[in-house]
């Protein structure tokens, strides 16, 4: 008996088989159907790699923590840069309003002197008004979004700079947290694990619920996969994309403000790794570059690989060059396996409908 199964558009994912077909087979071409599937199996391929060649200090206490905080904070931003791409769009400007909140935060509470909670506070709302900035420039004025952020990505650097300078006279202003502040934001649990990675698995847990259980999370997939198709059927498109550009922005600005309280201080050249390295960690995680597909958990997965690379390079003791060069294979490899993985959930025949995911 052949049973027929109606999907939503819009999910991210092949649906799941119903009780009525076998499992075996079925079950193990719906895993491969899955977004996060290609970013397992790079991330266990990248950590059992460095695991033979890295050693006893790769797998202790200390090596698991130098890629675990890199994969947190790294996560606090992709996830939302994940969102954005899922549903078409791209964020550029997450390096500079890291720096921006970042000296925020320092400049208020640090050089000025306010509460801790004022300049965090400010430190968020720079992030989210760049954001609504953003959203509302790419959906009314129709530049592609790699453009209109790309721009905001340089003017929020000269900005920041000007501001800096003007104000502080330098453009690195140290902070001292208070207690409550530093165990919140800033604290190492164990004097090696950074607080970061708690906030990191809260975001996604709450993203992954939104994404896979909400009507947002289909408008998401929905917007990404045609968003003709979905302002024709009623969903606020608009407001979709000025709502993911705000969670970016978001979501910059609390890894600013985690890493002012951490270090105890700011400086106007943070972030700008984070511009690329969210986007590699978004793909590898699964994610299509053409909006329309992926996961929160592959993109978690795609932050631990980029992490393990990264880090795991000088438990080899090789040339770290060398990570750049397993990087830009990962990359390339996710990308083709992405797109076969997309094609199998488009041609498996389980939806009635087309998918968006």
């Amino acid at each position: 008996m052949t049973v027929e199964i109606t999907r939503p558009a819009g999910r991210g994912n092949a649906p799941a088989s119903p009780k009525t077909q076998a499992a075996g087979p079925r079950s193990f071409a719906q895993l491969a159907r899955r977004s996060e599937t290609g970013a397992l199996i790079g991330t266990l391929g990248v950590f059992i790699f460095f695991t033979i060649f890295g050693g006893e200090q790769f797998l202790a206490s200390g090596g698991t923590a130098s890629w675990l905080n890199i994969a947190a904070e790294l996560g606090i931003i992709a996830i939302p840069v994940g969102l954005l791409m899922i549903a078409g769009e791209l964020d550029l400007s997450v390096g500079s309003v890291l720096a921006a909140s970042s000296m925020t935060l320092a400049t208020v509470s640090g050089f000025w002197g306010l509460p801790m909670i004022v300049g965090i506070l400010a430190a968020l709302a720079v992030g989210v008004g760049t954001g609504f900035i953003n959203g509302i420039l790419v959906s009314r004025t129709k530049v592609p979004s790699f453009v209109v952020t790309l721009a905001t990505n340089f003017s929020l650097v000269g900005l920041t700079l000007g501001f800096s300078r003007v104000v502080t006279g330098t453009t690195s202003v140290p902070i001292a947290p208070d207690a409550f502040s530093k165990s919140v934001f800033g604290t190492l649990i164990a004097g090696q694990f950074e607080v970061a990675i708690f906030w990191c698995l809260a975001i996604a847990a709450v993203i992954a619920w939104i994404l896979q259980m909400t009507k947002y999370g289909n408008w998401i997939f929905a917007v990404g996969g045609d968003a003709e198709s979905a302002r024709a059927t009623g969903i606020p498109v608009t407001k979709v994309k000025v709502g993911l550009f705000m969670a970016s922005g978001f979501g910059a600005a609390l890894v600013g403000v985690i890493q002012t309280i951490l270090y105890n201080g700011a400086q106007v050249s943070n972030g700008q790794s984070f511009v690329f390295n969210s986007i590699i960690a978004v793909v590898i995680g699964g994610v299509l570059l053409t909006g329309g597909y992926g996961s929160v958990w592959g993109i978690i997965l795609g932050t631990m690989t980029f992490a393990i690379v990264s880090q795991g390079i000088y438990y080899t003791g090789w040339n770290s060059d060398w990570a750049s060069l397993i990087l830009g294979i990962l990359l390339l490899a996710a990308v083709l396996m992405n797109n076969t993985f997309r094609k199998l959930a488009l041609s498996s025949g389980l939806g009635t409908k087309k998918l968006k995911g």
